[in-house]
C-alpha cells in the first residue's frame, strides 16, 4: 500500500499512521509514477485538485484555468491528499468513506 502526498500534511501523516505497513511517497521530492495522476483524474475528476488550498489561493485566474494534472505536476500541493493505492485501487482523502473501505 503507498500513500502519495506532502510529508508534512496532516492528514497524509494520519493514514500512515492508522495504515501500517503503508509507504509514504512525498510526491513533492519523488514524483508521481507514471500513469498515476491520469488514474486518479480519471476516476475521481475535479475532486483531485484542491481548490481550498492556500497554493490555489496563490494562483492567478490564468493558472487557475490550466489543465489540472499540469497544475498538480507544477504543484504538487495543488493535489488534494492523500491519494492511497491499495491493491490496485485508488482512495482520495482520509474521510470517514475513505477510512471504511480500507477496513479501519
Amino acid at each position: 500500500m503507498r500513500i502519495f502526498g506532502l510529508k508534512a500534511c496532516d492528514s497524509c501523516k494520519k493514514a500512515l499512521k492508522a495504515l501500517t505497513g503503508a509507504e509514504l511517497v512525498d510526491i513533492r521530492a519523488e514524483g508521481f509514477p507514471e500513469g498515476l495522476l491520469a488514474r486518479a483524474e480519471a476516476q475521481f475528476g475535479p475532486a483531485l485538485l484542491n481548490t481550498r488550498s492556500t497554493t490555489w489561493r496563490g494562483l492567478s485566474a490564468e493558472e487557475r484555468a490550466g489543465a489540472p494534472l499540469e497544475l498538480i505536476a507544477a504543484h504538487p500541493a495543488l493535489m488534494k491528499r492523500p491519494l492511497i493505492e491499495a491493491n490496485g485501487a485508488l482512495y482520495l482523502g482520509w474521510g470517514e468513506d475513505t477510512q471504511a473501505a480500507l477496513g479501519l
